[in-house]
């Protein structure tokens, strides 16, 4: 029987992709989003007149994006424009020093030469082509394919030739041990092992199978023009295109199996959407937790056994800056790796010694070392994901403050700030956003060997029941959401025999690097 009717709940870009993919096959699709409009984790927050992204802000990936247009008869290149950052990150310690990462190895292997040795720089060397090691044989295995069960599973699609790659994605040694072993000064180690937090994760609990990341981000960084949340709208454009119907302020409150099949979804309103399938881009959390009704919630495993990722404290402002020369993205470390993760997952509280990510949204392409006066900014400090718990509080949040800006300081750069051109958004408010998170940004933490095999795939007990996301497989990040949509997609189709020959719809080798 062929699926006639998709409803995609949630706008967040995995439920933007699955939307469209399935559009392009004649299928009417239906996205029901609570929020006022597309990209859920994707946030831009207004102030006065100025859009400033509040949520992911690194575009990595682009052919994933590529793909997805091109296979809608569109062009990435027509609906954003795309610019290639020469400097990934600056990098900077409290003794006002920096150290900048490259889009070009060579380039980088000289800093890190000046910055802290000759062998470091080798080192590096050394790093990246395990990185690219790692990323390659993960890429057609596991990122870019449906969530294996177990490592025998993995075991049987790397393939018994290359089980020498198999042992080099380094499973069961921490990114922390094996940063270790690469890098004598412990500043890049913890700039390497910052990578982990891509995943809402510790570098002393991450395996180092995520300094994949680091390949990733070698193989290009991009600036959107005009702000992240561009590449939803585009998106949105584009399902629009191709017929998707989209209802905004219309919250999914249950979703309806009948005789153990998808039969429809129930508004807030009392309004009953009938369907024939459904992809909730949600949490995997608060499918689990019931927020979607008792029968989803027995559909999708449960997920409170696994820890949390890391959720934020982040400040959106227009303010004007002086003293360090900032890039279009800078980290401000602390001066204490292990006790700030020990703070936030440990001790379940805001650190007292924080590293701060800070995002420059007006700066070009090439760090813009010249004052400035007043530009859009993003920071964002790691927080406890317990904000169901009312954690912290309005006194904490206000000290985790007063700690973030004088650790800026320190380093070098001078804030002028305005109370009334700043919004703060708390754990408490990513739970209000997202809810049956605590606020937690990535899902669950990817700590120990299991934790990839612990994420949710998109199939779920129910038939016509899919799940896409953050939170799901392949996990965190924009491309790595993007890619849970076209999963999702692909196994609604495959399952209902929608798939057209016609069509190039193959995902291996799809987001090849090389």
């Amino acid at each position: 029987m062929r699926t006639s009717h998709v409803i995609v709940v949630g706008a967040g870009i995995a439920g933007l992709v699955a939307a469209v993919r399935l559009a392009i096959r004649g299928i009417e699709v239906t996205v029901l989003e609570r929020a006022d409009g597309p990209g859920g984790k994707l946030r831009e927050i207004r102030i006065g007149d100025a859009a400033i992204d509040s949520g992911p802000t690194v575009f990595t990936m682009r052919w994933v994006f590529e793909r997805i247009f091109r296979e809608a008869g569109a062009r990435l290149s027509d609906h954003l424009t795309l610019r290639p950052l020469d400097i990934l990150a600056r990098h900077a310690w409290d003794d006002q020093d920096y150290l900048d990462l490259f889009a070009d190895i060579d380039r980088s292997a000289d800093a890190i030469g000046r910055f802290a040795g000759s062998a470091d720089a080798r080192e590096y060397r050394a790093f990246c082509d395990q990185a690219k090691t790692i990323y390659e044989t993960l890429e057609e295995t596991f990122i870019d394919a449906p969530r294996p069960t177990n490592p025998v599973t993995l075991a049987h699609r790397v393939g018994m030739a290359n089980l020498s790659g198999l042992f080099a994605i380094k499973p069961f040694s921490t990114m922390w041990r094996a940063l270790r072993q690469h890098f004598r000064d412990d500043r890049l180690r913890q700039l390497f092992g910052r990578y982990a937090t891509y995943c809402g994760s510790s570098p002393y609990e991450a395996p180092a199978t995520l300094m994949l990341v680091a390949h990733v981000e070698q193989s290009g960084v991009w600036r959107i023009e005009g702000g992240m949340f561009r590449l939803a709208k585009a998106l949105e454009a584009l399902g629009r295109r191709h017929g998707v119907t989209f209802r905004y302020g219309t919250e999914a409150r249950e979703i309806i199996a009948a005789r153990n099949s998808i039969a429809a979804v129930e508004t807030r309103t009392g309004e009953r959407i009938e369907a024939d399938a459904i992809v909730v881009n949600a949490d995997a959390a608060a499918v689990a937790s019931g927020l979607f009704g008792q029968n989803a919630g027995n559909a999708v495993p449960p997920v409170h056994h696994a820890p949390r990722s890391l959720s934020a404290v982040t400040w959106s402002m227009v303010a004007e800056t002086d003293g360090f020369p900032l890039a279009h993205h800078s980290v401000f470390f602390s001066g204490d790796y292990k006790a700030e993760f020990d703070d936030v997952l440990r001790h379940k509280r805001l650190p007292r010694s924080p590293t701060v990510y800070v995002c420059a949204q007006d700066r070009g392409a090439s760090a813009g070392a010249d004052a400035r006066t007043a530009e859009r900014l993003f920071f964002l400090v790691n927080a406890p994901p317990s904000g169901d718990a009312g954690n912290p509080n309005t006194a904490e949040v206000e000290q985790c403050e007063e700690r973030t800006f004088a650790q800026l300081e320190r380093c070098g750069l001078r804030i002028r700030r305005h109370p009334e051109r700043t919004v703060v958004t708390t754990p408490t408010d990513f739970e209000g956003l997202f809810p049956a998170t605590g606020g937690a940004l990535y899902g669950q933490a990817s700590h120990g060997w299991q934790a990839s095999f612990r994420r949710p795939g998109c199939r779920t007990k129910i038939p016509g029941l899919y799940l896409a996301g953050g939170s799901t497989h392949p996990g965190p990040g924009i491309p790595m959401a993007a890619l849970s949509g076209w999963l999702a997609s692909e196994s609604l189709m495959t399952d209902t025999a929608l798939r057209r020959p016609s069509v190039g719809m193959a995902i291996s080798g799809g987001i090849s690097t090389r």
